[in-house]
């Protein structure tokens, strides 16, 4: 499918790759085209597309080995695209699909969230964070977040039942054996969340140390990569073994389907993007810049082309 990219989202993941910290989970043939989701009009479709015609209103994550959402068109499989929300524009649609996949896969899939459970999810004011933190209310979880004082009253809408001031607050005084912990922060609240876990619980992280599972679930790769994850994530992983806890780095997989799963939420009103900024592409420096800075409170959007209508 070729689709005419309206906006698109920026994520860690863009920059991490530019600086190529990444390198060794994927590398790019040069040049490469950045950007790793989008929302757009379908311009045309391939002879084996069956559920988009040219002039539909779509998002995807794109494929990892591919890329390219900042640009003027992509060209995507059609297993990985969706129906954008009937209730969105293209602005907050492209918030949506990397986070709303990685937060989707990481508190249902892996930590497998019923209702009653609670679940602590680090860095709650973030483009994932606000999105993990309603889906894991769908799921009928409590929700523990951290947040600064900036945070507090936008967790708060979302839906947070504990919301801790990491400026001012340790973890350990307000919180002890929730079922699960959705890592968005890394370093010290990472270390200090194997206390926080139930026995025999997990913590799922997104900016840690990649492990084995990552090489062979996540990559689809082999020995090598999972020896070499093995050793890298060795302390966290002892670290997690001391407290009765299992530790799981999630690089989340693309998926039309799930992002189908999304759309219904946002279209229920269950499920609501948060966007911070929006930048014009050719500001789209500057849009890095902020997103470095970490302040961003839910997500920081490009726009590609602006359309007419929709």
């Amino acid at each position: 499918m070729l689709v005419r990219v309206c906006s698109a989202g920026l994520n860690p993941v863009d920059f991490k790759t530019r600086e190529g910290k990444l390198r060794v989970i994927q590398g790019y043939p040069l040049p490469i085209v950045l950007g790793n989701e989008f929302a757009g009009i379908v311009e045309a479709c391939g002879g084996a597309v069956s559920r988009f015609a040219p002039g539909d209103r779509v998002f995807a994550r794109v494929p990892k080995d591919r890329m390219g959402a900042f640009a003027e068109y992509a060209c995507v499989p059609e297993q990985v695209v969706a129906a954008m929300p009937e209730t969105l524009d293209f602005d907050a649609a492209a918030a949506i699909p990397l986070a709303g996949l990685t937060a989707l896969q990481a508190l249902r899939d892996e930590l497998h969230l019923r209702p009653g459970n609670q679940v602590f999810i680090s860095g709650g004011a973030g483009g994932v964070g606000t999105l993990a933190i309603q889906i894991a209310k769908w799921l009928g979880a409590q929700v523990v977040t951290t947040v600064s004082p900036r945070g507090r009253a936008l967790v708060e809408e979302l839906g947070a039942d504990t919301i801790i001031d990491y400026t001012a607050e340790r973890l350990g005084d307000r919180i002890r054996n929730v079922d699960g912990v959705f890592d968005l922060v890394g370093g010290e609240t990472l270390d200090q969340s194997f206390a926080l876990v139930k026995p025999g619980g997990t913590v799922v992280s997104i900016t840690a140390t990649p492990e084995p599972e990552t090489a062979r679930k996540d990559l689809g790769r082999g020995l090598m990569l999972a020896g070499l994850f093995w050793f890298a994530s060795l302390s966290l992983r002892m670290k997690a073994r001391k407290h009765g806890a299992r530790y799981r780095f999630l690089f989340m997989h693309p998926s039309g389907a799930e992002l189908s799963e999304l759309v219904t939420l946002v279209d229920a009103g269950r499920l609501r993007p948060i966007v911070d900024r929006v930048f014009p592409f050719a500001e789209i420096e500057q849009a890095f810049a902020y997103l470095e800075t970490g302040r961003a409170k839910g997500k920081v959007i490009v726009q590609m082309h602006k359309p007419t209508v929709g």
